[in-house]
C-alpha cells in the first residue's frame, strides 16, 4: 500500500520536472498570482464603483452636510450611502398615490419630446423587465444549432414575440426571442426569434452560461478545478449529439 505524500496538491500544473527547484518556484509565483490577481482586481473594481458614486454625488450634497467637513479625511462609501437611501427613498415616494400621479406628469412632459421619447421608453421598459420579480428575461440558457449545421451556440431565452409580431412570422411553431451573445463581450450579440422546437434548454443558470462565454470555454459549468466534475459541459454535449441524431433520422424517413 502505498503512503500519501504530505505535500499538499499544486494549484498550478507545469510540464517541468516536479522535483526541480525551478518548476516548485515556478508553480509558488503562479499560485500567489492565482490568489492575489483575481482579489486585486475585485477591490479595484470595487474602489472604483464606490470612488465614482462618490464623486457624483457629493457634490449635490451641500457642503454643511458632509462628513468631511467635521473630520480630517473623507469617509470612502459616504456618497454611495447617501444615493441608496435617496434611491430607496425615491421608490417609496413614488409608491404612493402623489408620487405616482407626479411619475405619470413627467412621463406624460416626456412623451412630447421627440428625441427624448424613444430614448426614455426603450431604457425604462428595460429596467422594469430587468428588476421586475414578474420579468421572464435571461431566466434560461438554451442551445441552437448555429452559425452551421452540427454547431451549437448558447443563448438566452427572452420572451415571447408580440401579438403582431407573431402573427407574422411565418410557420404555426411556438417561437420564442433568442438572444445570442458573443465572446468575450455577452452584452453584444445578434437577437432573432426562433421556434421552441429547435431549442435545447439547459438546466444551468444564466451566470454560469455568461462565464462560460466570457472565458471563451475555459470555464466550463461545474468544473471546480482544472481537473473537476463537467458533468454540466458533458450533458451539454449529450443533448446537442441527441438532437442532431434525432433530426438526422427524421430526413432518412421515407416520405409517406
Amino acid at each position: 500500500m502505498t503512503q500519501k505524500s504530505d505535500q499538499p496538491d499544486d494549484i498550478i500544473e507545469t510540464d517541468l520536472p516536479p522535483s526541480g527547484l525551478g518548476a516548485r518556484l515556478r508553480n509558488y509565483f503562479l499560485t500567489g498570482i492565482v490568489v492575489a490577481g483575481p482579489l486585486a482586481i475585485t477591490a479595484w473594481l470595487i474602489t472604483a464603483v464606490v470612488t465614482w458614486v462618490d464623486d457624483a454625488v457629493r457634490p449635490l450634497i451641500p457642503e454643511l452636510y458632509r462628513p468631511e467637513t467635521y473630520l480630517p479625511w473623507k469617509i470612502p462609501g459616504s456618497g454611495l450611502v447617501i444615493a441608496l437611501v435617496a434611491i430607496t427613498l425615491l421608490g417609496f415616494l413614488t409608491a404612493n398615490l402623489v408620487g405616482r400621479t407626479l411619475v405619470q406628469l413627467g412621463d406624460h412632459l416626456i412623451d412630447r419630446m421627440p428625441i427624448v421619447r424613444p430614448i426614455y421608453k426603450t431604457v425604462k421598459q428595460v429596467f422594469q423587465m430587468l428588476f421586475s420579480k414578474s420579468g421572464t428575461s435571461f431566466r434560461k440558457v438554451g442551445l441552437v444549432e448555429f452559425p452551421a449545421p452540427g454547431m451549437w451556440s448558447l443563448v438566452f431565452l427572452s420572451q415571447a414575440p408580440s401579438a403582431e409580431v407573431a402573427k407574422r412570422l411565418p410557420g404555426d411553431d411556438d417561437q420564442i426571442s433568442v438572444f445570442l451573445p458573443c465572446t468575450p463581450n455577452p452584452t453584444t450579440g445578434f437577437f432573432f426569434y426562433l421556434p421552441r422546437k429547435k431549442i435545447i434548454e439547459l438546466e444551468i443558470p444564466v451566470e454560469q452560461a455568461a462565464t462560460l462565454i466570457m472565458s471563451a470555454g475555459m470555464i466550463q459549468p461545474g468544473a471546480v478545478s482544472t481537473n473537476g466534475n463537467q458533468n454540466a459541459f458533458a450533458a451539454m454535449a449529450a443533448a446537442a449529439r441527441s438532437a442532431q441524431a434525432a433530426r438526422e433520422d427524421k430526413t432518412k424517413e421515407p416520405a409517406a
